[in-house]
């Protein structure tokens, strides 16, 4: 049995890694800072659950005792626009920061870190007898000519691969630049202390709890408060983007792998479920399991938008144990009437 300062330890992650770690005898020490972005105005913090601001929180006090921190608090999402930027920077990586020193202070040696697979930015692709490419970026003028896809010189689509942990770290969002940032004061934390941080990226994460319809809520609960409030979820693109999509109790069971069996130094790990999916299937299923509206295909799309991202499983597989139990056929017709958070 360990005893783990869980921070995070009240939003849709969070409370499900929390269960699990109880569920399996470890000592939860668990704090959020509640904020209104992730959980509502006024809401009121769980049982056992101590709320605290990181930003300006005694962390020091915190890890008494503590064996192992597994650290999800953050500000998630694409977020609004750029007046955004100030506090990404502060919930994830100053945080992150004080969070690493305080454990230096206090003896600490191990940190699980929530970092994602919006780090490796555009993904990776090959041309058609699989050799890696780096095709053009996306232009708003093929976008807006219904052009989805990268494209090779000579006209035709890239093919997305498989992106492993060795991928050049590209961040496009002030999201994404965050986590990228906290992957590197992790990593710089474990080459002067000699203490070890597992850097889990997770990829589309769902599942019950989820936070409904925000700007900083993935595209699964979009779908879905959508179909609560009796609309035809809205695709955008042509819906062929290609993604990864884990239950959030996968997500759980990787942190717990990740606890109780912390590699030494720094290393990062794709969470997945091995088991690519289109968005625009991720839809379809969710409205054929509620017998809802058929999704609606817009054309529309975003500046900034990645068109493929898909992870390589093999490494946490390998290193952590971890495989995925959930397949996205099987949780998404759950997640159909699974509840969410307001």
């Amino acid at each position: 049995m360990s005893r783990v300062l869980l921070t995070g330890a009240a939003g849709f992650i969070g409370s499900h890694i929390r269960r699990q770690l109880l569920e399996r005898g470890h000592d939860v020490v668990a704090v959020d800072g509640m904020i209104p972005a992730a959980h509502g105005p006024d809401a009121q913090a769980p049982d056992g659950v101590q709320v605290s601001n990181l930003r300006t929180a005694d962390i020091d006090s915190m890890l008494d005792g503590v064996d192992v921190v597994c650290h999800q608090a953050a500000m998630v999402g694409a977020g609004v626009d750029a007046r955004d930027a100030p506090d990404y920077a502060a919930d994830n990586d100053l945080v992150t920061a004080r969070l690493l020193a305080a454990m230096y202070r206090g003896g600490c040696a191990r940190l699980v870190l929530a970092s994602s697979m919006v780090v490796y930015g555009d993904g990776t692709y090959t041309d058609a007898v699989g050799a890696a490419v780096d095709p053009p970026a996306r232009t708003t003028e093929a976008l807006e000519a219904g052009h989805f896809e990268r494209y090779l010189a000579d006209g035709t689509p890239a093919q997305w691969a498989l992106t492993p942990e060795s991928a050049p770290i590209a961040p496009r969002s002030y999201y994404a630049a965050s986590k990228a940032a906290q992957e590197a004061f992790a990593k710089a934390w474990t080459l002067e202390t000699g203490g070890s941080v597992t850097a889990l990226r997770y990829h589309n994460v769902y599942g019950p709890h989820m936070p409904r319809d925000t700007p900083y809520a993935g595209v699964a609960a979009i779908f879905r408060s959508q179909l609560e409030n009796g609309q035809a979820p809205t695709v955008f693109e042509d819906g062929g983007q290609m993604r990864d999509f884990i239950h959030v109790d996968d997500i759980a069971r990787a942190n717990v792998a990740a606890i109780e069996n912390t590699p030494p130094g720094f290393d990062a790990f794709n969470v997945c479920s091995g088991h690519p999916i289109t968005i625009g299937e991720v839809a379809h299923e969710l409205c054929r399991s509620i017998d809802g509206p058929e999704p609606v295909t817009t054309g529309r799309f975003r500046p900034g938008d990645v068109r493929h991202i898909v992870a390589d499983p093999a490494h946490a597989r390998e290193t952590l144990g971890f495989t995925a139990q959930i397949t996205p056929a099987d949780g998404i017709r759950e997640f159909a009437t699974a509840p969410l958070r307001d």
